[in-house]
């Protein structure tokens, strides 16, 4: 049996969209001679479709998709897709994720999740209610076991648990599977990859069967898709590894007791270093979120800063220096090293600028609320506030999509300004700490400065008051993002943290700047998750509450 694996990059709600991508894979694949086509998990909605799933027409819709790829079929080979099917069921959750078979222009097998995570950034127990039965698909004698993406995560150890009883692989083993075809959708973080490649090495050694397993690529809001299918033989050893962050293609020979082979795909590329994936993350988060938003031109906020040299170099990148514009809006307390450092990295980027000095309006709000003679943390939100108006004002006026440049770490401890810095339709470097911000800044001057010098080695600052530092008020970002990591991401405890070698003191700070500032994070443009633990969809932490360290 000949097996493509189509790693193509959907749209949530784009049902003509997906269709036509899922029927071009199909026709490249039977012209490449496979008898089998396998593409991602719900293919016709897109993924994550959410409380979209609530409304009757976009069900119907995913119904009329899958039938014209259905369609499609006759007189090429059999497709592997997901689709959202109804519970004919009188109890239970209205609808099912489901991966089904067409062939000859009809969908002839079905096999719904069983699986259905309800953590982190997944909530499908919402909607979806889990299968009640498993059967294998038998196709030129082969008999092949269908999962869909969390149907093989039954057996991995989250945090010393199991989070599953039943194990779909198991049972379709038993049932006389010789292989495991797995569409999915699996959202990228670091370190996702190297989960997945041993979670399916052992799926496989433990069942005695190669897995072909087919992931989803591209952006849909905050969450990346990286792709990097994967086939996997009984053996357990990686037969094939699709491409990260873009689309692919590969063909397969498979003979049951025998190791697959590729036919046809790309060149077998280097795994990527730390930087290369979170710059390759981002550049598709960016680009997807315009095109499926339907934005082209980006504008932001030019600081002089470091957070916003990387954001105007990343929106190049994604976008074209055509589409994207700078503003800079100095005040009396922007240096003049700062105005020179934007313009200079504008010139590096070819992109347009716009000095607009926010000083007159700034002195206007002074003597209205009486404060000419204060400096205070009124006065410094007051400046971000102004910037953050006619950012909006530009926006609006052309259309252009405003990036916003906070970064992790100041997001985390409340270091930002509502309607001020955070304004925006999307946070760039919302799960990008400061350290790591310096750390991508320097991989993307590897060739050539693009980012001044100047811009990474002064301390950095808001510029809001007379010789401000942000370490004025936080500690230095070595310790500020490694405890927030603690925090955050691991879930550590005062006590933990200080025992890893922080003040206690420092600790406790941050950890109640933390806890403190959910109010404005609620209240934060998306941002793109690169982390196992982004703020967003997949931390639902309350507002009101006791705050207890």
């Amino acid at each position: 049996m000949k097996i493509a694996l189509c790693q193509i990059n959907t749209t949530v709600g784009d049902f003509q969209g997906n269709v036509a991508k899922v029927v071009a894979g199909l026709k490249r694949a039977s012209a490449e001679g496979a008898d089998v086509a396998v593409f991602p998990e719900l293919s016709t909605t897109g993924y994550p479709p959410r409380d979209l799933l609530d409304k009757p027409h976009f069900i119907q819709k995913n119904k009329k998709a899958a039938e014209a790829i259905a369609r499609a079929t006759r007189g090429t080979c059999a497709a592997i897709f997901g689709m959202v099917a109804q519970n004919l069921k009188k109890e239970g959750r209205p609808l099912l994720n489901t991966v089904v078979v067409a062939l000859n222009g009809k969908i002839t097998f079905s096999q719904d999740k069983t699986l259905l995570p309800t953590y982190d950034v997944f909530d499908e127990g919402r909607h979806f209610e889990p299968a009640s039965a498993h059967r294998v698909w038998k196709y030129k004698k082969i008999a092949l076991g269908l999962t869909v993406c969390e149907g093989i995560w039954s057996h991995f150890d989250f945090a010393g648990r199991r989070l599953y009883r039943q194990d779909p692989a198991s049972i379709l083993k038993k049932k006389g599977a010789k292989a495991l075809i797995n569409i999915s959708a699996s959202p990228y973080s670091l370190e996702q990859e190297n989960v997945r490649r041993k979670l399916l090495s052992s799926s496989a050694r433990k069942h005695k069967m190669p897995i072909f397993y087919c992931n989803l690529v591209g952006g849909n809001d905050e969450l990346i898709f990286d792709g990097r299918s994967l086939v996997i033989d009984a053996a357990g050893r990686v037969v094939w590894e699709g491409k990260p962050f873009e689309e692919d293609f590969v063909l397969l020979e498979y003979q049951p007791g025998k190791k697959p082979a590729v036919l046809k795909s790309h060149r077998k590329t280097a795994p990527l270093k730390k930087m290369e994936e979170v710059h390759g993350a981002l550049l598709l988060g960016l680009k997807d979120y315009f095109r499926k938003c339907g934005f082209k031109k980006a504008l932001l906020g030019l600081s002089g800063g470091v957070d916003s040299a990387l954001v105007a170099s990343l929106a190049v990148e994604s976008l074209g220096a055509e589409n994207v514009c700078g503003v800079l809006m100095p005040s009396r307390y922007s240096s003049r090293g700062s105005v020179v450092d934007a313009l200079a990295l504008a010139r590096n980027l070819g992109i347009q600028t716009r000095k607009i000095s926010i000083e007159p309006v700034f002195s206007s709000y002074l003597s209205l609320l009486d404060l000419e003679k204060e400096e205070s943390l009124t006065t410094e939100n007051i400046q971000a506030r102004i910037r953050g108006n006619i950012l909006m004002a530009l926006s609006n006026r052309e259309g252009a999509l405003l990036l916003s440049t906070g970064n992790k770490s100041e997001m985390s401890v409340g270091y930002c300004t509502l309607y001020g810095d955070m304004a925006g339709g999307l946070a760039v470097l919302a799960d990008i700490p400061k350290t790591m911000v310096y750390e991508l800044c320097c991989w993307l001057n590897r060739q050539w400065p693009m980012i001044p010098e100047s811009i990474l080695t002064k301390p950095p600052s808001a510029e809001l008051k007379l010789n401000q530092t942000d370490q004025d008020t936080l500690p230095p970002y070595e310790i500020l993002d490694a405890i927030l990591r603690l925090y955050i991401e691991e879930h550590k405890n005062v006590d933990e943290i200080v025992r890893k070698g922080f003040s206690r003191d420092v600790v406790e700070d941050v950890m109640v700047r933390i806890d403190r500032s959910e109010y404005k994070r609620r209240q934060a443009p998306p941002g793109l998750k690169i982390t196992s633990k982004a703020f967003g969809i997949g931390r639902r932490f309350p507002i009101a509450w006791k705050h207890s360290i």
